[in-house]
């Protein structure tokens, strides 16, 4: 493969496109909704009316706006509906030639599309998954081939560096020093590691990624295992993400087919194989060091550090660890230069952030916009606000690692530092909405039964503090807690957050901390008075 046939490929690619496009999502979130069957019955429709010659319809990837799935676009005239049924695909089809369409149209004009900014998401939407020319049409693997002809591994690692990108798996360290780290290591072999273990309740960015654009991640794997030294790369996905598992695949089976993936590429010396190992649903399995034990076949369970993986990772080998929504940044920044990238954003938080809109929100779905945007601007105007018109009570941030944010904080910006000085994190983007009915003791109960399910007993601190954070919060739900219960739950808060060994215990607390430090009234009205 050279740059000529990946040209050829986009060419040919473009001309055997139809006037018409029609895309109907078929990402996880639409296929619950019986898109696959409204994708079928459009198909149908254009072949009995013949226009099979004039009109496409594609199957791709998330448009955003799940809670009103399944979607359909039709391109390039723009016109989006939402909740369409198979019943209804007739009548979109009868509105490309003036017919009236009985399918709700989407209002573009909204802010939940105009606010955003993309660039993870730039393709999802518009290209089919599961067709690796649609990727090569939109300039897929460009970069790759400008980073293995052009640049050596010291200036793709500056560029990194250059854009300011931090790992958007939620600790928001810097991408272009870590790879610098791993480059530096030394070792017989290294590694690349995709973390695709996505465990946050109410989140799923990274499996919308991956079922979207699963070759822009594989781009980004393959530029920074040349930047690296590393020739094996592994993506790590929940097993409860079979679609995103099968898009993977595919993707990697069409990429090594076209020499993409594997040895030579584009006719250099760089090899890069890529492996998919898929997880058995362990929370404590998206922390580094638990990711690579499984991924090694073992038990799944965190180690102290140091030594980092990026000294000592997989095997013993220097080992290079970002998440899926941070190799998805890759290709962009290469293609339009770290300056571009590092206008978006912060002087501190670069770039943008993808975001699982959840909760009692009117417009739930996945949005991507420049960090440093207010989160009244996130919830009120791009969610709608609660879809009873009741007042939004607070947000909660990042999982269960994260806090709950009172609505009188909601001018603060979301980046990582803003977050940090309110009591939350920016996580792996997951962002849940509670209304005024919103009990914020049940959610911190509610958290902290998430984490004791999901520690793995490694530490004593955690193993057992969790069992009694969430003893004396379901005490306090229940109305049978005094003061001197309230007094002993932040203490050992302190405790289990000091002395876990790994983050899931070390910020297992930070839900019940947040709402006694915004909520201590609502703590307060449940205690027994005597």
């Amino acid at each position: 493969m050279d740059l000529g046939e990946l040209h050829a490929i986009a060419d040919r690619a473009r001309h055997a496109q139809k006037p018409i496009r029609i895309n109907c999502c078929t990402s996880t979130g639409c296929q619950s909704a019986n898109s696959l069957e409204v994708k079928k019955r459009l198909e149908e429709t254009i072949d009995d009316e013949g226009l099979a010659d004039r009109v496409h319809v594609a199957g791709v990837g998330c448009m955003g706006l799940c809670g009103r799935g399944p979607m359909v676009e039709i391109e390039p005239e723009g016109t989006t509906y939402e909740h369409v049924t198979a019943e209804q695909a007739p009548s979109i089809i009868a509105g490309l030639n003036g017919g009236a369409s009985t399918a709700q149209q989407t209002d573009l004009d909204h802010p939940f599309f105009t606010r955003q900014v993309k660039v993870v998401r730039e393709f999802g939407g518009k290209i089919d998954p599961e067709k690796i020319d649609d990727y090569i049409l939109a300039g897929g693997y460009q970069a790759l081939y400008q980073v293995l002809h052009d640049m050596s591994q010291a200036e793709v690692i500056d560029m990194l560096v250059q854009s300011g990108l931090r790992g958007r798996g939620g600790a928001g360290y810097p991408t272009g020093l870590k790879w610098a780290t791993v480059a530096k290591a030394r070792g017989n072999r290294k590694y690349v590691v995709c973390n695709g273990d996505e465990g946050d309740p109410g989140a799923f960015m990274d499996r919308s990624v991956l079922e979207s654009d699963p070759h822009r991640v594989l781009e980004g794997m393959a530029i920074a295992a040349y930047a690296v030294g590393a020739d094996q790369g592994y993506i790590y996905v929940r097993g409860e993400y079979p679609l995103a598992i099968r898009r993977l695949q595919l993707a990697i089976q069409r990429a090594r087919k076209l020499d993409l993936l594997g040895d030579h590429i584009f006719d250099t010396s760089f090899n890069f194989r890529v492996d998919i190992r898929i997880g058995a649903g362990a929370f404590v399995c998206g922390e580094e060091t638990a990711l690579l034990a499984s991924i090694e076949g073992r038990r799944g369970t965190p180690r102290p550090r140091p030594p980092y993986p990026a000294e000592s990772g997989l095997w013993g080998m220097p080992t290079l660890i970002n998440n899926v929504e941070t190799f998805a940044s890759v290709m962009p920044i290469i293609r339009n230069g770290p300056a571009w990238f590092a206008n978006i954003g912060t002087a501190t938080s670069k770039g943008t952030k993808v975001f699982a809109l959840t909760g009692k929100v009117h417009n739930t779905g996945l949005i991507e916009v420049s960090m440093g945007m207010p989160l009244s601007t996130i919830v009120n105007e791009m969610g709608g606000g609660t879809p009873d018109g009741s007042p939004v009570k607070a947000v909660q941030t990042g999982g269960p690692s994260g806090g709950c944010i009172p609505a009188t904080l909601f001018d603060t910006p979301v980046d990582y530092e803003s977050l940090a000085q309110i009591g939350s994190i920016m996580g792996s983007g997951g962002m849940v909405v509670m209304d005024a009915h919103t009990s914020m003791v049940d959610v911190a109960r509610f958290y902290m039964e998430f984490c004791m399910d999901e520690s793995c007993g490694k530490c004593i601190p955690c193993r057992a503090g969790t069992v009694q954070l969430y003893r004396l919060l379901k005490k306090i739900s229940a109305g049978d807690a005094t003061q001197a219960d309230l007094d002993w739950l932040e203490q050992l808060c302190a405790m289990v957050k000091a002395t876990s060994l790994c983050g899931l215990g070390q910020s297992a607390p930070n839900p019940v901390l947040s709402t006694l430090h915004y909520f201590h009234d609502e703590y307060n009205a449940l205690l027994r008075k005597t």
